[in-house]
């Protein structure tokens, strides 16, 4: 049986109001979930130390934007 996740969302997203959010969800304490609330039936995820590794990148401005 699969439980269902209760997803948090951003507190930088928009207001938290509408389709212009990131949400995240816990299944286990080793497991994390995240997906844009636009759409919800695809998720990511992933284990808290690589999550921790990308929010400093961001954070820092040490990812960069491909060229389009």
């Amino acid at each position: 049986m699969t439980q269902a996740l209760h997803w948090q969302k951003s507190t930088f997203s928009d207001g938290g109001e509408g389709n212009t959010c990131v949400e995240l969800a816990s299944s286990a304490p080793t497991t994390l979930h995240l997906r844009e609330s636009d759409t919800p039936a695809t998720h990511l995820t992933t284990t808290p130390t690589p999550l921790a590794h990308l929010l400093r990148g961001i954070k820092t401005g040490a990812l960069t934007t491909p060229p389009t």
